[in-house]
């Protein structure tokens, strides 16, 4: 019974957007209202500058953005509450499609003044591709920007899903006093606040009543009794069946910086989100009630606290309960291990477990067993599916500028990209390590965390690839005869598999036609037999 009731309290989301739509912000006010932190993070105090509570890394403190995912974990409400924060910049946009696979749900961060950008339009094609449940949170009310209904239309047409708003906005920008939850039937107006829950909280039952003329004006009130009877008559009521299987998306509006909005989108998160979900295997679908435990790794992240030089692999528990101290099955390694200090995690705060169940993300130490993607099982021999690493399209050749700390750079690189943030291919003669990345700014972090996290001094110089293909073939004397032929664009991966760094799309067309029984994969899940 306690099983069930642990994975009935249980709700684990990721919140996604746009760079700077306000998604971290927003992450940091949940964690407000839920009572994990006091006061807010992003604010200005004298001489001191704090950083969100969700961006950790130095790096992060300095650009002022999110680079890696962050796990945070809280009750509220009689719910145990698991956010992942991911990076909203398109160049760590494959370690945010890692974090999808250990999420139930989403919440989408959209900016009320720019609307749907490119990169909330490929965050939710992945979103729709493994069904996940949506909600839209519209932010930055406070400031001038699209027309609501103008933004509804947007999110239909630029993300192909339906939506439903569950909180309506009264006014914009400097009009702007707060937000009528629909879902709840109750007006809640906040004094702006950027640190505090604001504790003037006004409700009522009953759009209707006389009072919200008075409070908010006779203008404003009859503008939010039209759109609300405009609301009912155009969208269908709300279906939490239609929304769990990812075909219709809540709306709410708000503004995280100043905690408008807020609240409503978590009391009603908690109401209609899903709990955990179980998981596909290659062995069947594991439910989150199977009795035995098992998970999987989808980020590991070296260096978490710098002092210590400690890596931590992150594991979203699938099914069963996970104990403190007992041994469980590493499938890839084919060798059972323990874990004395399995931890939860508050950004970078962490505290020591006994026991988590399925919904739950724990961090593991680890010394260099884990890679992502790897399954751990209780009892029986299966690996989960879906948590590929993608070609990337960016490479340069990485160049030791301090030969003295040759050790210390090949660790480095070694641990990040076991972290997943880019892929390190090898090219003989000469052991050159060429990294490949999604994005140019993932070059600046590795540098800077090669010096400032190990001490090794490097450089980075371009390459003109076009795209990296991992290659197999059942015919190994077709596969001789490529590798004979593309010796200079033949390297392998950090695990030893081979792959074939194209200069040009026409190049990687012409080997696929002259060599038909190879097979050029995008993506890893070769490796899983999943693809």
């Amino acid at each position: 019974m306690k099983h069930k009731e642990a994975i009935g309290k249980r709700r684990t989301f990721g919140v996604i957007a746009h760079p700077d739509a306000g998604k971290t912000t927003l992450t940091e006010k949940l964690l407000l209202f839920g009572g994990a932190i006091q006061t807010a993070g992003a604010v200005k105090n004298n001489k001191i500058k704090k950083s969100a509570t969700s961006d950790f890394m130095e790096i992060e403190k300095q650009r002022g953005i999110s680079v890696a995912t962050s796990v945070m974990a809280f009750e509220y409400r009689g719910k145990q509450i698991n956010i992942l924060d991911t990076p909203g910049h398109k160049d760590f946009a494959e370690d945010t499609y890692r974090t999808l696979t250990a999420v139930d749900s989403v919440i989408l961060v959209v900016d009320c003044a720019n609307g749907v950008e490119e990169q909330t339009e490929r965050l939710m094609e992945v979103c729709r591709m493994r069904k996940t449940p949506v909600i839209i949170f519209i932010n930055k009310m406070d400031r001038d920007g699209k027309d609501p209904f103008e933004l509804l239309d947007e999110l239909e047409s630029k993300l192909n899903i339906n939506v439903r708003p569950l909180a309506w906005p009264i006014g914009m920008g400097y009009n702007f006093q707060g937000v009528y939850s629909i879902y709840q039937n109750q007006l809640n107006l906040f004094q702006p606040d950027k640190t505090k829950i604001a504790k003037d909280v006004v409700s009522f039952t009953n759009v209707d009543d006389a009072q919200i003329d008075e409070i908010i004006g006779e203008e404003g009130a009859n503008q939010l009794r039209e759109d609300l009877e405009l609301i009912d008559g155009v969208y269908e009521p709300f279906d939490r069946e239609k929304y769990l299987a990812g075909d219709v998306a809540p709306v709410f509006f708000g503004s995280a910086v100043n905690n408008f909005g807020v609240k409503e989108l978590l009391d009603s998160f908690i109401e209609i989100s899903p709990a955990p979900r179980g998981r596909d295997t290659d062995k069947g679908f594991i439910e989150p009630e199977d009795d035995k435990f098992s998970g999987f790794v989808f980020k590991i992240h070296a260096n978490l606290d710098p002092k210590h030089r400690d890596r931590i692999a992150f594991l979203r528990i699938v099914s069963g309960r996970f104990e403190r101290n007992t041994f469980y099955n590493h499938v890839r390694n084919a060798k059972k291990m323990k874990f004395p200090n399995p931890t939860s995690f508050m950004a970078q705060d962490k505290n020591v477990i006994d026991e988590a169940f399925p919904g739950d993300v724990i961090g593991l130490y680890d010394s260099g067993n884990f890679k992502i993607g790897d399954t751990l099982t209780e009892k029986d021999n299966f690996s989960f599916k879906g948590i590929p690493s993608f070609s990337p399209e960016i490479f340069q050749e990485l160049e030791n500028l301090d030969p003295l700390k040759s050790k210390q750079l090949d660790k480095g690189i070694k641990q990040l990209m076991d972290e997943g943030v880019a892929q390190l291919f090898i090219q003989q003669p000469g052991n050159r390590k060429i990294v490949g990345t999604v994005g140019q700014l993932q070059f600046e972090v590795i540098l800077y965390r090669l010096e400032h996290e190990y001490g090794a001094k490097c450089t980075f110089r371009p390459r003109n690839f076009h795209l990296a293909t991992w290659i197999t073939s059942d015919n190994e004397q077709q596969m001789q005869e490529f590798l004979k032929a593309k010796t200079t664009n033949v390297a392998v991966d950090k695990d030893g598999n081979r792959v074939f760094l194209a200069e040009t799309p026409f190049l990687l067309q012409m080997a696929e036609r002259d060599y038909p029984e190879i097979k050029f994969h995008r993506t890893s899940e070769f490796l899983l037999g999943s693809e």
